[in-house]
């Protein structure tokens, strides 16, 4: 069945979902996220991409290319609010700023990360599972429940089966350690860390959340509930 996205519009707010296909990693080792972080750096630009850019591998693109490119002047298609990369998926919170913004961007990464992807582990096809996902966020509650809901993605690498058993509490600050520290997230961010600063716009969601301590206080309310995609709101707000 197509999936069927809400019209894409400009200042608005969306939760975005890319999947490998078939379930495969879309990350191997530490060098193909980092590869995607830099493409969601150097993607995001109306101004087109040098097509050399596109083929090379991870061994010539150093961490610290993020945010220290010589490049023309930036013409941003949106801004990147929060991101999670999981091993087979991608979660992105993003503001849509130029028109056609998020599609144009999403169209570089697919075909981006796919070149970069199929040349490294020479490999032919498809990289992602069809159409990304979309959903257009409504209100605040819904975006704070978005910082949450991304940023605890994580979780599931260390405990597979959190969102039906819940968290136990004696493992509680062990899996918020691993949270905290899980550098494939922009959740570092928030807590002052500089993971990736360059990357995301973090001002709107900084100022909803409130001080670090409510951000890490949401974060462990959260964990501390239990079988949470029961919850019919719950689904209707996000992509699982």
């Amino acid at each position: 069945m197509p999936i069927k996205r809400p019209p894409l519009v400009n200042e608005e707010i969306y939760h975005i979902v890319i999947r490998a296909v078939e379930g495969m990693n879309l990350f191997r080792n530490e060098k193909d996220y980092f590869r995607f972080l830099h493409n969601l750096f150097e993607f995001n630009d109306e101004n087109p991409i040098d097509s050399g850019y596109r083929h090379k591998t991870a061994k010539t693109l150093p961490r610290t290319v993020l945010g220290k490119v010589i490049r023309k002047k930036r013409e941003i298609l949106i801004q990147i609010l929060a991101f999670c990369l999981m091993p087979n998926h991608v979660h992105l919170l993003v503001k849509q700023i130029s028109d056609s913004g998020i599609s144009k961007f999403m169209r570089k990464i697919g075909a981006g990360y796919g070149i970069y992807y199929n040349k490294k582990y020479e490999r032919k096809g498809h990289v992602f599972g069809g159409k990304f996902r979309a959903v257009l966020v409504k209100n605040d509650e819904q975006l704070k429940t978005l910082f949450v809901y991304i940023h605890t993605n994580p979780v599931a690498i260390i405990a597979p089966k959190w969102k039906e058993q819940g968290i136990k509490i004696k493992n509680l600050e062990e899996i918020i350690e691993f949270l905290e520290s899980y550098k494939w997230s922009s959740y570092p961010d928030y807590l002052g860390r500089k993971n990736y600063p360059s990357l995301t716009n973090r001002e709107l969601l900084a100022n909803l959340m409130g001080s670090v301590d409510n951000s890490r206080h949401f974060i462990k309310q959260w964990l501390l509930l239990k079988k949470q995609m029961a919850d019919s709101n719950f689904k209707e707000i996000l992509i699982n």
